[in-house]
């Protein structure tokens, strides 16, 4: 394909927005994906060239949070094992497995995300002691999700928040943190077998890799600065987006005759 200066700036500025937005609450990849499908690359080459451009925001963000003391990679080395480990079986699985069965449920679990950050109490600070051990929260939630993120992908920001934050009581700058430094890792181990298999557009993703590192940057700042009054209701947006935009995507057709019937 050809690739102008305008293309490049576009997916630029594209990535660094969705950057700021993932550092903070994930879904991100609803606006890199669609752009770069929409600038003609194909889909299995989009997915890892988007795989590779998130990689580096979701670094930023880590390192952010790491270096302002908001996570001790000492006490999650367990749980980054088993999430690099999970998603490097979905990365591989993803190729032998129909993929039906999550695609229709997901949207049901982001709906539901959505409303416990709604809902729930606003915790400002851990609230309680982890109600599984770290061993087998690393196994279930790291393995569990990481595997998810390298099989299918959607909305893998928002479960690993809520899952720190519900199971194992941390406040939710404490949870975002963590996740995102989960996040980097799974994108990592995804990433691995793409460009294994030689699929993603280098020069593409290396442009929007600088817009998504910069906006990740400026997005976990505001984690720290900010807290909760922006985290929550970005997590509740974005869980409804991916929800709204999947259910499109699968029943589309039962849509457009709905609307037509009503109207």
């Amino acid at each position: 394909m050809d690739v102008s200066i305008e293309i490049l700036t576009f997916l630029f500025f594209v990535a660094g927005l969705a950057g700021f937005i993932d550092a903070m609450a994930g879904g991100g990849g609803l606006l890199t994906l669609p752009a770069l499908l929409a600038v003609g690359v194909p889909p299995t080459q989009a997915l890892a060239t988007n795989k590779l451009q998130s990689s580096f925001g979701s670094f930023s963000a880590s390192f952010y949070f790491v270096r302002n003391g908001l996570v001790n990679l000492k006490q999650m080395r367990l749980a980054i094992v088993c999430t690099f480990i999970g998603a490097a079986i979905g990365a591989e699985s993803v190729q032998y497995v129909d993929a039906s069965i999550l695609t229709s449920l997901i949207p049901v679990l982001l709906i539901s995300i959505s409303m416990y950050f709604l809902l729930a109490p606003q915790a400002q600070q851990s609230s309680g002691k982890q109600t599984m051990s770290e061993a087998l929260f690393a196994l279930m939630i790291g393995g569990g999700i990481g595997f998810y993120d390298g099989f299918f992908g959607p909305g893998t920001g928002s479960i690993f928040t809520v899952c720190f934050v519900v199971i194992g009581h941390f406040s939710l700058v404490e949870a975002t943190a963590r996740t995102k430094v989960l996040n980097f890792t799974s994108n990592i181990a995804a990433l691995t077998f793409f460009v294994l298999a030689g699929l993603p557009v280098w020069e593409l993703g290396l442009v929007m890799a600088v817009g998504g590192f910069t906006g990740a940057r400026l997005g976990a700042r505001v984690v720290v600065t900010k807290g909760q009054k922006w985290i929550r209701p970005l997590v509740i947006f974005m869980s409804m987006t991916m929800a709204a935009k999947l259910l499109w995507e699968q029943h589309q057709q039962w849509f457009v005759s709905l609307f037509s019937h009503l109207f």
